[in-house]
């Protein structure tokens, strides 16, 4: 195959994009880039965090405007003219979102008498956040990660004093809340390839930032079938049989990680379990699901089991650990000195399938 030829460019031309592969260009080995376009080629999405330009943004006709000029700089009469709207019309809007550090002039044109000023949004792409929290004289805390029963009873417990509201997402999407600000706690029970809980995991998802990850309590997960284990289910192996259905949990939980680990493991296809492919959020979730004769089987934690008076075969304890950002720590410190009193661990030993002899630790990272 012969040489690659450049291709050629003129003269404050854009490339947004310019790829070569080795598939199908032989003289380039991996990914290359064509040209010295790093700093052009990709355009970011930005995160919008300010209450004020997510109001701006609630009119649908503010919207509009900001999304065509994210796609290309336009003028005041060009944008008139693509909405079918008034000059006076579309310059009151625009003005606000200038004003709002949604927009900004790309360019001014001096053609003969006429001067244009061609508008462009300051970002390609926007991400809207914002939490908002209830007007409360009680300090307000957002928990996001694995559903956990133990935690829901620590909430009633604390209410007088404190409200805790619950993001139940799995652990993986937890963290990556808690990351974003979306969320002051965390939950988690993710077990690495290495054999170590959690601590791998928020190593990643926070190398530039102090955290606190304290231990709530191991607690056992196994398989929850009917009462009285009707259909005779052993072991994971059991679940590839024809004449039982499962109900998954939902993908980024770490009861998902652990047992599409252990299929892996088992070199058992997931698509030999009937209903792998449906999940629920919460270990209650599978309980009443299970309870409802809607499914056979399901990984869960032993104490969802028990409350809904449904069997449970054992399979391994885990650790369930909470982490908070160090900046965190002032609002949460209810949360944290709970853990440490002999209430709280009488209260947990009562739930089925928990251990509290680690409670309250504080795991170093």
């Amino acid at each position: 195959m012969g040489k690659c030829a450049p291709i050629p460019l003129q003269k404050n031309q854009i490339v947004r994009f310019v790829i070569l592969t080795d598939a199908t260009c032989s003289c380039y080995t991996g990914l290359r880039l064509s040209y010295s376009l790093i700093d052009n080629f990709m355009d970011k999405v930005e995160t919008l965090h300010a209450f004020e330009q997510l109001k701006i943004l609630a009119d649908a006709r503010r919207l509009d405007i900001l999304r065509r000029l994210m796609a290309e700089p336009a003028t005041l009469t060009q944008l008139g003219q693509t909405l079918n709207e008034s000059p006076a019309w579309v310059r009151h809007h625009l003005k606000t979102l200038e004003s709002a550090g949604l927009v900004e002039i790309a360019e001014v044109r001096v053609t003969a008498r006429v001067t244009e000023k061609y508008y462009k949004a300051r970002a390609s792409a926007l991400l809207l956040r914002e939490l908002i929290l209830p007007h409360s004289q009680k300090p307000v805390i957002i928990f996001s990660g694995s559903h956990d029963t133990a935690l829901e009873h620590i909430a009633s417990r604390l209410a007088p004093h404190i409200s805790m509201l619950t993001l139940p997402v799995g652990s993986l999407d937890g963290l990556v809340n808690l990351r974003q600000g979306l969320c002051h706690v965390a939950g988690a029970h993710l077990l690495d390839p290495g054999g170590e809980y959690n601590t791998p995991f928020v190593r990643h998802l926070f190398p530039d930032r102090p955290v606190l990850l304290v231990s709530l309590a191991y607690r056992t997960q196994g398989l929850i079938v009917a009462p009285g284990n009707p259909k005779g289910l052993r072991d994971l192996t059991d679940l590839s049989r024809e004449d039982v259905t499962f109900i998954n949990r939902n993908p980024g939980s770490g009861t998902r990680l652990w047992f599409d680990r252990e299929l892996s493991r088992l070199g058992l296809p997931s698509t030999l379990i009937r209903g792998y492919g449906n999940f629920v959020s919460t270990h209650s979730a599978v309980a009443k699901t299970i309870q409802a004769g809607q499914a056979d089987a399901a990984i869960g934690i032993q104490a969802a089991a028990w409350e809904a008076q449904l069997g449970f075969l054992p399979l391994f304890e885990e650790r369930y650990d909470l982490i908070v950002p160090a900046e965190q720590t002032g609002l949460v410190s209810p949360l944290f000195d709970y853990l440490q009193t002999g209430a709280f661990r009488q209260e947990l030993n009562a739930l089925t399938g928990y251990n509290s002899a680690h409670s309250g630790e504080q795991i170093p990272l």
